[in-house]
């Protein structure tokens, strides 16, 4: 179905395909894919509400933001004060750090040895990202992701070689700090037997910036491979995001995810699986806790592609004043991909009338030895509950907020990193006393 855009977003379509041909390709290691890329953007231009996966979030500011990709941004206002008190899962982590998109080498920690860890700015001639950036996340049919590859800059690169397993957790830091849209490209390659965490947080300088941010992860896990990723979504509401993150899997490899998401104005993320080999695991948690105008948009796609696999997906929203939730989840087992287990559950609390939750998990299943189910909730807390606790002797208010707590404690109690646990905790807390 092809659909008539609006005037002024094929302008802004004209704009970033314009400012892309001012680029000087000719010495670039990324001009195939950087090509490539803008000619998928020049045929599918921004989806709008009329296309079914963004049908209840439209992307006109988000649009007419991009159109100064490419830009200068504004760095050098961060301090080592101020991200100290944003680390969040500890001192004893890897840090990098990145301002409006851009590595910031003097506040991130050094580099270890016995992996792969660079800024991806100064290793975009390296031969394992040529063969795999791009790859992994393609544009088709992507809008986001087809302007991302082809305007990438900076982000992170992560090799980790066979039968490595990295001690430390991973922190990427995101900061912004500039109304300019920051884009960051992150890139994992995890060989057979390998570990490793990472947890990326994005956060906004002060309480008026208005940013965005758009960010694209590509992750390949092989044979025996365990990688667990951790994103703590804590801007402004003032800032949107929109956020793609694109994982495959090969035989007996393990894949966890938790999304944590308590700010911006506009979230949207895309976290796609795709299962390649036999005896794969994902897991797949999210928490997004909204009120005012936020909206929070998570589309999910397992694609259970091969045999003796299993997909856990748990995602669960608290939603006060104006705010918006969607959820999207789709669980795909294709005919040859027997002996699947996939589970998937979405439930949601509605703090308000004016609250409103567009929820839609699904199954399409083409094998007939699986075991899937898929289920959502949304309504308000429970009165029984509630009145057991005014018993007690704690007030209204009080019981209400605990009731809230120990509805989101299902999804964070899956975060092995005790610090991060805890702090995201206190973060989750805070925002729902606030609701």
């Amino acid at each position: 179905m092809r659909f008539k855009l609006k005037r002024q977003t094929v302008d802004t379509t004209n704009n970033i395909i314009s400012g892309f041909d001012t680029f000087d390709l000719r010495t670039d290691a990324l001009a195939s894919i950087r090509s490539q890329a803008i000619e998928s953007f020049r045929k599918t231009g921004f989806p709008t509400t009329r296309h079914e996966e963004w049908k209840y979030t439209s992307v006109k500011e988000i649009a007419e933001k991009l159109a100064s990709v490419g830009k200068p941004m504004a760095s050098g206002q961060l301090s080592e004060e101020t991200i100290n008190q944003l680390l969040l899962a500890g001192k004893e982590v890897t840090l990098l750090v990145f301002e409006n998109g851009l590595f910031n080498e003097a506040l991130s920690s050094p580099r270890p040895n016995g992996y792969n860890i660079k800024n991806l700015a100064t290793v975009l001639s390296d031969d394992t990202v040529k063969q795999y950036l791009g790859q992994i996340a393609v544009p088709d049919n992507e809008s986001f992701v087809a302007i991302n590859t082809a305007f990438v800059n900076d982000g992170v690169f992560i090799h980790v070689p066979s039968k490595i397993v990295v001690e430390k957790p991973i922190h990427i830091l995101y900061l912004n700090s500039d109304s300019s849209p920051a884009m960051t490209r992150n890139l994992v390659v995890a060989e057979p037997e390998s570990s490793i965490q990472i947890f990326e947080s994005y956060h906004s300088l002060n309480a008026t910036t208005i940013g965005l941010t758009t960010n694209v992860t590509e992750v390949l896990v092989k044979r025996n491979a365990n990688v667990t990723w951790i994103k703590a979504q804590l801007e402004n509401d003032h800032t949107s995001q929109i956020s793609h993150t694109q994982v495959n899997q090969e035989k007996d490899s393990r894949f966890s995810s938790t999304v944590f998401t308590t700010g911006g104005q506009l979230v949207r993320n895309n976290l796609h699986i795709r299962l390649n080999g036999t005896n794969c695991n994902s897991y797949m948690y999210g928490l997004y806790l909204l009120n005012g105008e936020q909206l929070c948009d998570n589309h999910t796609l397992v694609d259970h592609a091969t045999p003796h696999c299993e997909s856990n997906e748990l995602y669960k929203g608290v939603l006060g004043g104006k705010s918006t939730g969607v959820f999207n989840g789709k669980i795909f087992v294709r005919q040859d991909a027997q002996k699947t287990n996939a589970y998937q559950s979405n439930k949601n609390i509605l703090l308000s009338n004016d609250a409103q939750m567009n929820t839609k998990p699904q199954l399409e299943i083409f094998a007939d030895d699986v075991k899937c189910s898929h289920g959502t909730t949304t309504g308000q807390l429970d009165d029984e509950a509630l009145f057991y606790l005014r018993t007690r002797g704690i007030g209204e208010q009080s019981a209400r907020t605990l009731l809230n707590i120990a509805f989101a404690a299902d999804v964070l109690d899956h975060i092995e990193l005790e610090t991060l646990r805890h702090k995201l905790q206190s973060i989750a807390e805070a925002k729902l006393m606030r609701s």
